[in-house]
C-alpha cells in the first residue's frame, strides 16, 4: 500500500465527528487541483478498497477517502437505519465541510451506488463519476434474491450476537471465496481486523440497503462525465451488469481491468493504473 493520505477530524453538523483522509494540496492551495471523493465497497475500509490506488491519485488531485457509516474503524455509528442516501448526503457534509466545491465521485462496488445517488441528490456538487465494477441493480437473480433475504434475516441476531455473527460471516465468506489468503499473512490480518472494526450490524443493513438499490430508471439521466471500471472476471457483481450500467448511461468511458472483486487487493498496481486512466480522462487527460 502506498504511502496514505493523512488524517483529519471533520464535525459533520447533526452527524457527528468523523476522521477522514484528506491529501490537500502540497503548497496549500486547496482549490488548485480537482478533488476525488473516495467511497469504498460493501464490507470493507477506505484504506482497504483505495489503499494501493492512494499513491498514484495524491500525485495528481486532492483525495478525500473515508469509511462509510458503520464501516471500518471509523464510520459513523448512526443509531438509525443505514440507508444508501445517508451516505451520499454525508458526503455532501464533508465537502461544505472542508471547502470543496464540486469533485468526481469514485465509487468501488456499493461505493458506486453511493457516487451516483450523490449525483442524483446533489447534483451541483458533482463534475463526474467513476463508478468501478458496480452496477444499476444489485438483485436481480433468484439466488440474489434468496441472499439478500437471508441478509435481512440476520440484521436482528447481529444486534443481539454481533460476535456470532462475525464468526458465521467470516465461516461463509470463507467457504464462497475459496480463498484462504488474500496477500500474506500480516496483509490478510490487517484486512481481517478493518472488516471487523466495522458494526456488523450497520453492515448487514448496509447489505440490505444495496439489495433494494435501482437506478435503472434514471441512470440514463446522468449528464456529468463517466468512467465505469468495469472487472473483466467479477462473480459478485457479474462482468455483465456492470456492462448494463455502461451501455445506460450516456457516452461513458469504459475501462477494464483483470481480475474478480477483490482486483484492488490482488491486482492492487494493474487495478490503480486503469483507474488513473480512467480519473484521468474525466478531465482531459
Amino acid at each position: 500500500m502506498g504511502e496514505p493520505p493523512p488524517w483529519r477530524v471533520v464535525d459533520l453538523p447533526g452527524r457527528g465527528p468523523l476522521r477522514l483522509r484528506d491529501s490537500g494540496q502540497p503548497d496549500g492551495h486547496e482549490s488548485t487541483r480537482p478533488v476525488l471523493l473516495l467511497f469504498h465497497g460493501w464490507t470493507v475500509s477506505a484504506d482497504l478498497n483505495w489503499g494501493a490506488a492512494y499513491a498514484e491519485l495524491t500525485s495528481r488531485y486532492r483525495v478525500l477517502a473515508w469509511d462509510q457509516r458503520g464501516h471500518g474503524p471509523n464510520g459513523l455509528r448512526p443509531r438509525r437505519r443505514f440507508r444508501l442516501e445517508d451516505c451520499a448526503d454525508d458526503a455532501a457534509a464533508v465537502m461544505d465541510a472542508v471547502g470543496v466545491e464540486q469533485a468526481v465521485a469514485v465509487g468501488y462496488s456499493m461505493g458506486g451506488a453511493v457516487a451516483q445517488l450523490l449525483w442524483r441528490r446533489h447534483p451541483h456538487l458533482v463534475s463526474g463519476l467513476a463508478l468501478c465494477a458496480s452496477a444499476m441493480k444489485f438483485r436481480q437473480t433468484v439466488a440474489e434474491y434468496r441472499d439478500f433475504a437471508l441478509i435481512r434475516l440476520a440484521c436482528r441476531p447481529a444486534a443481539l450476537l454481533p460476535e456470532t455473527t462475525w464468526h458465521l460471516a467470516e465461516r461463509v465468506a470463507s467457504v464462497r471465496s475459496g480463498r484462504a489468503q488474500l496477500v500474506d499473512p500480516e496483509f490478510d490480518d490487517w484486512a481481517a481486523r478493518e472488516v471487523r472494526a466495522g458494526d456488523i450490524g450497520q453492515i448487514l443493513q448496509a447489505g440490505v440497503a444495496l439489495g433494494g438499490f435501482n437506478s435503472s430508471s434514471w441512470a440514463g439521466n446522468i449528464d456529468v462525465p463517466t468512467t465505469v471500471l468495469i472487472g473483466v472476471d467479477d462473480s459478485i457483481v457479474p462482468t455483465a451488469r456492470q456492462r448494463q450500467l455502461a451501455t445506460a448511461l450516456p457516452r461513458p468511458l469504459v475501462v477494464e481491468f483483470s481480475g474478480d472483486h477483490v482486483a484492488p487487493v490482488v491486482r492492487a498496481d494493474h487495478f490503480a493504473t486503469q483507474l488513473t486512466t480512467g480519473v484521468a480522462w474525466l478531465h482531459g487527460g
